[in-house]
């Protein structure tokens, strides 16, 4: 089946910095959906049903005279997954607070410590979205909260917000194989407040949360934030992620919509992350 296909771009870049930046955003355009960079350029995984031949002829930075970008494919299964995870993750550590490792890793010294095997799943934290959805959680006051965490991915979000003191938390993704990998890595965790389901929007009819973490792309945030609006307790926070810095306006003026107010934007490269309040 097509669905446990991956597509993996090897790039080697140089210079390094801003080509792998810029390459990583255009990718993220074009539909690549996980990312590992390493000292050489980025490894860039597309799942096979997704891609196309020509799918590499926007990418404008390959055809840029500054900087030297080569390239080679495979065809990865799910079930080579680990072996492509070892060979190129690294733990992160953000603000020197929180640590993201795999199970192979060395016990870190952080307050926190999330223990992820991502198989494919997007969100190990070394994505500029979703590094800047774990500083959101870092600095904001989880305890004893409701939590959604909408296309939770590897469920990276969710379990941190249950270590940060959230007590309800929902994390949901479209994708089945995201839906049965955060299953594993809440459990891995010892997560005992996070429920895992596989859907979308339509799943949130008659819930409430008293925080919504979406990081996910810029069309499926405006076509939900009316739902994620109705979702939000009073004072309620809305954290969202997975767009860039020209998507802030159109982001925000749909958020003003449905009265939700930028508090904070957060940037890493060309992407951001945006921390929104209800209205009373």
């Amino acid at each position: 089946m097509s669905d446990n296909i991956y597509i993996g771009y090897t790039f080697e870049v140089e210079p390094l910095q801003p080509a792998t930046e810029i390459l990583i955003a255009e990718l993220g355009y074009a539909g690549f959906e996980s990312f590992v960079e390493n000292d050489k350029g980025v490894i860039a995984y597309i799942q096979k049903e997704e891609w196309y031949d020509a799918i590499l002829e926007d990418i404008q930075i390959l055809n840029s005279s500054e900087f030297h970008i080569s390239y080679n494919v495979e065809e990865i299964a799910q079930t080579n997954w680990n072996a492509e995870w070892e060979k190129n993750f690294q733990p992160i550590v953000v603000d020197d607070i929180c640590t993201v490792r795999a199970p192979f890793h060395k016990k870190p010294t952080t307050k926190f410590d999330l223990v992820i095997e991502p198989k494919m799943s997007f969100g190990t934290g070394h994505h500029e979205t979703t590094h800047m959805m774990i500083q959101h959680i870092l600095k904001n006051d989880f305890q004893d909260k409701s939590v959604l965490d909408m296309g939770c991915g590897t469920g990276v979000l969710a379990i941190l917000a249950e270590k940060v003191g959230a007590k309800n938390i929902d994390a949901i993704d479209i994708d089945h194989w995201c839906y049965l990998n955060s299953l594993e890595n809440v459990e891995r965790n010892f997560c005992k407040n996070v429920s895992v389901y596989q859907g979308d929007a339509t799943l949130l009819h008659g819930k409430a949360y008293d925080i919504i973490i979406a990081n996910i792309n810029r069309n499926i945030l405006l076509n939900d934030m009316a739902t994620y609006a109705k979702c939000l307790n009073k004072n309620g926070i809305l954290f969202l992620s997975g767009f860039y810095e020209n998507d802030i306006s159109i982001i925000e003026e749909e958020c003003q919509r449905h009265m939700l107010k930028l508090k904070e934007t957060i940037k890493r490269g060309s992407w951001v992350s945006l921390n929104f309040f209800t209205l009373d």
